[in-house]
């Protein structure tokens, strides 16, 4: 869970940890009592999405758009349309090769310098719309 402040920051991440069990042949995960923690944290960066987005109540909740392929769909940036969102690797591109991911994650962080900075001397070595060679 996100935790904010007063004003409506982010302050901190409240998270309990899981075990796995097999419910019927299938792997589910269940809470393990007393152990919610809460993190300090004034950014996240979500890692989800190994075969593309799933059908996640988080991306329904910020309101995140999808495109027609169901991936998250993004702007030039790595922007998506929620303010101060962005979305790299196999969530905005579809299941892909791990150097796209790497290459997607070094611009998206490059492009996250820029709208905090003003500018970035990151490394972009890949736009959201570059196609395998």
């Amino acid at each position: 869970e996100f935790l904010a402040d007063d004003d409506g920051n982010l302050r901190a991440l409240s998270y309990v940890e899981v075990e796995q069990r097999m419910v019927d042949g299938r792997p589910t995960f269940e809470e393990v009592p007393g152990t919610q923690t809460e993190l300090p944290a004034d950014l996240v960066f979500l890692a989800m999405g190994f075969t593309g987005p799933d059908d996640s109540p988080l991306l329904a909740d910020l309101g995140v758009e999808r495109d027609a392929r169901s991936n998250v769909a993004r702007g030039p940036s790595y922007d998506t349309n929620v303010e101060n969102v962005y979305v790299c690797g196999d969530m905005g591109r579809g299941q892909s090769l791990i150097v796209w991911a790497i290459a997607e994650g070094r611009a998206c962080a490059a492009a996250v310098d820029e709208a905090l900075m003003g500018s970035s001397e990151l490394p972009a070595p890949v736009s959201p719309n570059d196609r395998p060679l």
